[in-house]
């Protein structure tokens, strides 16, 4: 079953990176409840196994596309994210001192945190994409202005699945022109 749930984690996180249009050096935001994907109620069923799975296959997809990967903590850790200190660096981010535990922090991003080459937590980000699995409220981590992006896929496991891209702001009212 985890191989099963690792591939098409990772089949979701390739077709939003597609279609999202991505470029190398941005941010895809995740957030997961490992609950909600067994089934159960967000928050009361954490499970590592279930958390490794998703992350090993939505890292596998962001490392084909050159993408950096944020995983977002559960309310415990105030929604802190867990991402590469290269990334943190890169877009300046404050790093700050938390370690994601399964039931602080949820299994998702202790496994990204395991997982990762240099891992750090921040407590807020701007990302260019993300993938929410389970209700897990990710909008508060993209980009003004969050595009919906329609998947075939609606669900991991028994969690709900939505996916958003962000665009740049259009300004300049009636006269002004837009690029594509």
């Amino acid at each position: 079953m985890m191989e099963s749930i690792r591939k098409e984690a990772e089949e979701i996180a390739e077709e939003l990176l597609t279609a999202a249009n991505l470029e190398k050096g941005e941010i895809l935001i995740v957030g997961c409840s490992t609950s909600e994907v067994a089934g159960k109620k967000i928050g009361t069923f954490s499970n590592q196994e279930l958390g490794a799975a998703i992350f090993d296959g939505i890292h596998q997809a962001t490392k084909r596309h050159g993408v950096y990967l944020a995983a977002q903590c559960c309310e415990h850790l105030n929604r802190a994210l867990i991402l590469e200190k290269e990334a943190a660096k890169r877009y300046g981010f404050e790093i700050v001192n938390v370690v994601p535990q399964p039931k602080a922090g949820g299994s998702f991003a202790t496994a990204a945190y395991q997982g990762m080459k240099d891992a750090v937590a921040v407590e807020f980000i701007q990302a260019h994409a993300g993938i929410d699995i389970g209700d897990t409220l990710i909008g508060m981590h993209l980009r003004h202005v969050a595009v919906p992006v329609r998947i075939s896929h609606k669900k991991l496991g028994e969690a709900n699945l939505a996916c958003a891209r962000t665009r740049a702001k259009y300004i300049g009212g009636e006269r002004a022109v837009y690029k594509k």
